[in-house]
Order: structure tokens, then C-alpha cells, then sequence
């Protein structure tokens, strides 16, 4: 099952951004359960802007640290773009013969 990669709004129009291999529940605890994250518990409703699968877990983390890095106005950019594809791991790019991702 591939990871998603995701970014939501919060009440407070900050950007939080996050993985789950469930989104929809991931999105429902952030908004309902005390096991929401910490940051958006205090900042609800959340309401998801972006999200972009990954293959593995350690490509969906990548990612996410990558997302982290961005400023927010390359943040929101990033969220007008909205792509919905799944990105293979490196591992099955190079068993396909398609040079590694950068």
C-alpha cells in the first residue's frame, strides 16, 4: 500500500504538513482524536490542500522532509499544482531501467 504525502490548513491558515497510509483517517485524527498531531490539536478544523503519493516509506518520509524545507510561498505554489500519481521507488525506477529521481 503506497504512502501519501500531505498538507493541510489549519483554522489559524498555518500549513502542516504530514504522511499517512490511511488519509482519510489520518485527516479524521487530526481534526477529532486526542492522537492528532500536537500542532494541529490546538489548531482545528484542518482541511487537507495537497496531497501526493509515494511508493515506500522511505521515499514518503523524503519527501515529506523535502516539503518541510519550503518556504510557504513554495509551499503554496506547490499546493496549486496538486499531482496525484504514485512515484515508484528507486529501487523498482532502476529495475525498469529509469534513471533515479533528483
Amino acid at each position: 500500500m503506497p504512502y501519501t504525502v500531505y498538507i493541510v490548513v489549519c483554522a489559524d491558515k498555518t500549513l502542516y504538513t504530514g504522511y499517512a497510509k490511511q488519509l482519510d483517517k489520518r485527516i479524521e485524527s487530526h481534526n477529532t482524536s486526542p492522537a492528532g498531531a500536537k500542532y494541529t490539536r490546538a489548531r482545528r478544523p484542518v482541511r487537507l490542500v495537497y496531497s501526493e503519493k509515494r511508493a515506500t516509506l522511505s521515499a514518503a518520509l523524503k519527501r515529506e522532509a523535502a516539503i518541510k524545507r519550503l518556504t510557504r510561498a513554495q509551499k503554496l505554489a506547490l499546493i496549486k499544482t496538486r499531482p496525484t500519481t504514485v512515484i515508484p521507488s528507486e529501487a523498482s525506477r532502476r529495475s525498469r531501467g529509469i534513471p533515479p529521481a533528483h
